[in-house]
């Protein structure tokens, strides 16, 4: 298992990224809190230039990587968008050529900003793991890097998002963050452990997508193919190893949530904060709001993790 990074590592990144990424806030919002019962802060990751936390460990890896190969022409990477507008955004800064493999199917507006940042879009598999088989396929075949969607220079990256909460809502009683791969969540656990705190981590996937929960659950690797239709950002299979021995042994417990409690808390956020969430970044407040009375009278985050959702999903999401 791969060490979490340090307090030094993560204020390196901080560094590194900020001028390209303005401190996200962390808002209470009072229509929100209203009936929770907690004092609630709401990370908004969905206010980065690429509408989302990934662009953070994009530009870490990046940078990393122009150093460990700097004879390094073009990247690849599998995604459902997130992770390909992060390496896009990235490798168009780094003056590399990035070449993106998503499932058919995929959110379309995702794909169009991917292209819009100079990726070449490549659509295959029906799913994200089909799309990251083939991916490394073509890596060895043209010749191109492959990122992978959960490496420790990501983690980093991320980690300065956790920092940011931290740094300016101190020790909180709780942390609502979605799995995906586990980046995220990794970036949570790695700045309160480099911290110091005592602040407990509820991880958050779909309850259709659930390997990570089931694994957490039996404290061993499942896979579980994923069915939701609203969360593609949390779509995972087959967990990272590294990053589920973190979750195993940093997650206070890992929550489902439906994907009909995903839309609610989608329209929920749109109506008390004008803010829009993805489907996979509505899944922490959906989680809370299943929990809320463990939490009375405490201090809690939830991370929006991100904000690009389709046209068609917001519809369906206002429409409620």
């Amino acid at each position: 298992m791969q060490p979490l990074p340090t307090l030094a590592e993560i204020e390196a990144a901080k560094t590194l990224i900020r001028p390209h990424i303005h401190e996200t806030p962390a808002y209470r919002w009072p229509l929100l809190e209203a009936g929770l019962g907690c004092e609630l802060w709401l990370k908004h990751e969905n206010h980065t230039p690429v509408g989302a936390f990934k662009i953070r460990g994009g530009l870490v890896y990046m940078d990393e990587l122009k150093r460990a190969e700097p004879g390094v022409r073009g990247v690849i990477a599998a995604t459902t968008g997130n992770h390909g507008q992060s390496i896009a955004f990235a490798a168009k800064l780094n003056g590399l050529r990035a070449v993106i493999v998503v499932p058919h199917g995929n959110n379309p507006e995702k794909n169009a900003a991917m292209r819009s940042l100079g990726a070449e879009l490549i659509e295959h598999g029906r799913e994200f793991q089909e799309a990251l088989e083939f991916s490394r396929e073509l890596a060895a075949k043209e010749g191109l890097h492959a990122v992978p969607s959960f490496h420790p220079w990501l983690v980093r990256g991320v980690a300065t998002y956790a920092l940011e909460l931290f740094r300016a809502r101190g020790e909180l009683d709780a942390v609502y963050v979605p799995i995906g791969l586990g980046s995220g969540f990794c970036g949570i656990a790695s700045a309160r452990e480099a911290l110091g705190f005592k602040t407990k981590i509820i991880g958050v996937v779909s309850e259709h997508a659930p390997a990570y929960a089931l694994s957490f659950q039996q404290g061993r690797f499942v896979e579980q193919s994923s069915t939701t239709r609203v969360a593609e950002g949390v779509a995972c299979k087959t967990p990272n190893k590294d990053a589920l021995e973190h979750v195993i042994r940093h997650a206070h417990e890992v929550v489902t949530v439906n994907d009909d409690e995903a839309v609610s808390a989608m329209r929920e956020l749109i109506h008390a904060t004008h803010n829009i969430a993805e489907g996979a970044g509505a899944l922490a407040y959906a989680a809370l709001k299943k929990q809320c009375e463990a939490w009375h009278g405490k201090r809690v985050a939830c991370i929006l993790t991100g904000g690009n959702a389709s046209m068609g999903m917001l519809s369906a999401a206002l429409g409620r």
